[in-house]
């Protein structure tokens, strides 16, 4: 197993890594709309927010050696699903013409009060 890391996103707030890579599959861990410079919460709502969890969740990508092209999976959590129009909207805009499977679940609550987070897997192509 191979621990990812990069500063151009958010630093794990828990005993986790952002990403492992394992097999040729990098794992991710959930992002939320942490701006990994300052630490703080970024959007007060979970259109802006999705908008940052994907920035990071591309950081993580490229740092592995990898883009959106090779996600297999995504995991999207919400804590309202009356955002899930406004969130997918943003996440197909992000991926374009790539259709990767994705599950959609409704939490109470998220770290650091989040309204979205994103995890994935994807294809390591190098």
């Amino acid at each position: 197993m191979k621990i990812i890391h990069t500063d151009r996103a958010p630093p794990a707030i828990g005993p986790y890594s952002q990403a492992v890579i394992s097999e040729g599959i990098l794992y991710t861990s959930g992002q939320i709309a942490l701006n990994p410079a300052t630490g703080e919460m970024v959007g007060g709502n979970a259109r802006e927010q999705i908008i940052q969890c994907l920035k990071n969740l591309t950081e993580i990508l490229m740092a592995a050696g990898t883009d959106k092209n090779a996600v297999l999976k995504t995991t999207l959590f919400l804590t309202s699903m009356d955002d899930f129009v406004s969130v997918n909207e943003i996440y197909a805009a992000w991926l374009g013409q790539h259709r990767p499977a994705r599950s959609t679940v409704a939490v109470s609550a998220l770290p650091r009060g989040a309204l979205v987070e994103i995890e994935c897997m994807a294809k390591i192509t190098g």
